[in-house]
């Protein structure tokens, strides 16, 4: 016969739990014996290890008591109800560690691989960090209004950043960000940005220049990431006004009168 301290070694617990359990009813509570302890056979061990099994699994203990007093077949079925939703928390928390993974490395938190690869291109290429980084601010805002677009519009933009005219453009704004509104850095950048912009809507169409096809205020408020994080991005726009293209999300020909007085 064990003594509660005997009992709680053999069945991994600690004497608390087994009184714990006494007071919830679970394990039956032995009489004293003529020397005032209560003494525990075997078979409360065996009790006392399918309890803290239970409890370990995450059954509520007043889910214990019930498949304690189950029967055999009734006992196997709940194990494998029980096991079902454990594999089902499993998944769960698999997929909170990808999510902790992809919060550790920054970008992937909210976008796909294929975008955090363009990111990292753009990096590879010396693009300035504030401009990844008004990137992929847009793309997440993106991705949230429209997911299954996100391949479509990647491809075209992988296809565009092939372009070496348009890596060049990154490249002169970098190098603009510490640099005056009036950087003559930025004219030269509109003036090289708008021919290649009014090319490519030649060639191709305007819908190849832009067609994200966002709501306004959306647009607005990319617009106003992209300005905070790159200000000179605000004076390159209205210089590229004046050479019949506005916007920087949604890029937009310019009525040809209203470029005429703008130039006035």
């Amino acid at each position: 016969m064990l003594t509660i301290g005997e009992l709680a070694s053999y069945a991994g617990v600690t004497v608390r739990a087994v009184r714990h359990y006494h007071a919830k009813g679970l394990l039956p509570e032995p009489e004293r014996d003529h020397s005032g302890y209560r003494r525990y056979d075997a078979g409360a061990v065996v009790e006392l290890i399918k309890i803290r099994t239970l409890a370990e699994a995450g059954v509520p203990l007043a889910r214990v008591r019930e498949l304690l007093r189950a029967g055999e077949e009734e006992f196997a079925a709940a194990i494998a109800d029980i096991d079902k939703r454990l594999q089902a928390e499993v998944r769960q928390r698999q997929r909170h560690r990808e999510q902790l993974a992809r919060l550790a490395t920054g970008d992937s938190l909210a976008l796909r691989p294929q975008v955090v690869e363009y990111l990292d291109h753009l990096r590879a290429l010396g693009v300035d960090e504030r401009i990844v980084q008004a990137e992929r601010d847009g793309w997440i805002l993106l991705a949230a209004h429209s997911p299954e677009r996100v391949p479509e519009w990647m491809a075209r933009k992988r296809e565009q950043i092939a372009d070496p005219q348009l890596i060049d453009f990154y490249l002169i704004l970098s190098q603009a960000l510490d640099r005056t509104a009036d950087d003559p850095r930025l004219v030269e950048l509109a003036d090289k940005l708008a021919a290649y912009i009014t090319r490519l809507a030649d060639e191709k169409g305007e819908d190849y220049v832009d067609d994200t096809d966002i709501e306004p205020p959306l647009v607005t408020l990319m617009d106003t990431l992209a300005f905070d994080t790159v200000p000179p991005a605000r004076r390159l726009i209205e210089l590229l006004k004046k050479r019949g293209w506005t916007g920087w999300t949604k890029l937009e020909r310019v009525d040809p009168l209203e470029v005429r007085l703008l130039r006035k």
